[in-house]
């Protein structure tokens, strides 16, 4: 029985409240798009989602076990997982609609994934891509949030001539200036290896013999006790919240100097907290990587090597006119670049060309 009245059907493997970045745009994008469609969500049980799909639970990419036959006029799923997209795309071929894809990342599996190490890491990433492509073939528009990572992208590269650019956006309501910057350097994020912790706590071991600021981590993962471990040994002044809530990381990123995305995997596309905190007017340093280095640069430095980090790091803290003026530039971005609004005003127009 085929279920009728929607006009957007976004499918997602995971979605709040399950924590991730997917998982916050694909919410975010929903509610903002239900202003101008009929949205119902397609997802992986438990989650707020209005269709909650049985599935077979491999860590990152769940395997539906059923799928609701839901007819709509656009199917828009979000991968790097591709089996609900897989699913979605039989929908849309099935019923004439087309199917969007945003691409959020690269599939590049670490050498370990919640303490477990991962065997043969390259088998799965070519079975991934085995599976990507002909989804890829087949999609009507691929949407992916940064030129530069596109175009460097194994997978993306081959598609440029379907793809468009719409970036990652933020709450500027909710993530806004608050309180007095502290001599504070903060990491927000999973405390898992290929984030790049280790990076810059060997850079802050740097920073600290020439300046007194500390290091602030937020967030909590497999590995936090190694972190924690490593700085005790260099004797890096340091506090792990572990995670907190939304108005407590407001308030967390607001006050600090700066904001350091360390991370030099291509697991990384984007980096949404680098959004968060130039909307509270932070400056933020990240890895010079595509993606997460373009959207860096627009308010901040970027970084090659633990030294150039606490290098930039130091240049920052020190000098209290450069805070304000990074800050005041990215808020300004945000505001106008990547707010909800513009981003979904972007996907709707790409809907429209589709139909």
């Amino acid at each position: 029985m085929y279920m009728e009245g929607c006009e957007v059907a976004m499918v997602t493997p995971y979605y709040p409240p399950h924590i991730g970045g997917v998982e916050v745009h694909a919410e975010n994008l929903a509610r903002n798009l239900e202003k101008f469609y009929d949205v119902k969500v397609i997802s992986s049980s438990p989650s707020n989602a209005d269709f909650q799909v049985r599935s077979l639970n491999i860590p990152y990419s769940p395997i539906p076990l059923s799928f609701p036959e839901l007819r709509a006029r656009i199917y828009h799923s979000h991968i790097p997982s591709p089996f609900f997209a897989l699913k979605a795309q039989e929908l849309a071929e099935r019923f004439g609609s087309p199917h969007i894809v945003t691409y959020h990342n690269d599939v590049v599996i670490p050498e370990r994934v919640d303490g477990f190490k991962i065997p043969a890491p390259h088998l799965i990433e070519s079975f991934n891509e085995k599976v990507v492509f002909p989804l890829l073939e087949k999609a009507e528009t691929i949407i992916a949030t940064t030129r530069s990572y596109a175009e460097t992208s194994p997978v993306l590269s081959n598609f440029l001539e379907k793809v468009e650019i719409v970036p990652n956006a933020v709450d500027t309501e909710v993530f806004r200036p608050c309180g007095e910057k502290r001599d504070e350097v903060i990491y927000v994020g999973r405390l898992v290896e290929y984030k790049g912790l280790g990076i810059l706590i060997e850079a802050m071991e740097e920073v600290q013999k020439k300046l007194k600021v500390r290091l602030v981590v937020v967030g909590d993962g497999e590995d936090r006790s190694t972190f924690e471990n490593l700085c005790r040994k260099l004797g890096i002044e340091v506090e792990f919240t572990g995670r907190v809530s939304r108005e407590e990381l407001v308030r967390r990123i607001s006050r600090a100097k700066v904001l350091v995305l360390p991370s030099f995997s291509r697991l990384e596309a984007f980096g949404i907290v680098l959004l968060e905190a130039m909307a509270c007017e932070t400056p933020v340093i990240a890895s010079n990587v595509p993606g997460v280095g373009e959207v860096a640069l627009k308010a901040g430095y970027v970084f090659n090597s633990v030294d150039e980090l606490a290098s930039s790091i130091t240049e920052i803290v020190e000098n209290d006119a450069l805070i304000r003026k990074l800050g005041r530039r990215g808020r300004k971005l945000v505001e106008e670049n990547y707010t909800w609004d513009r981003v979904s005003e972007m996907v709707t127009e790409i809907y429209e060309k589709s139909l």
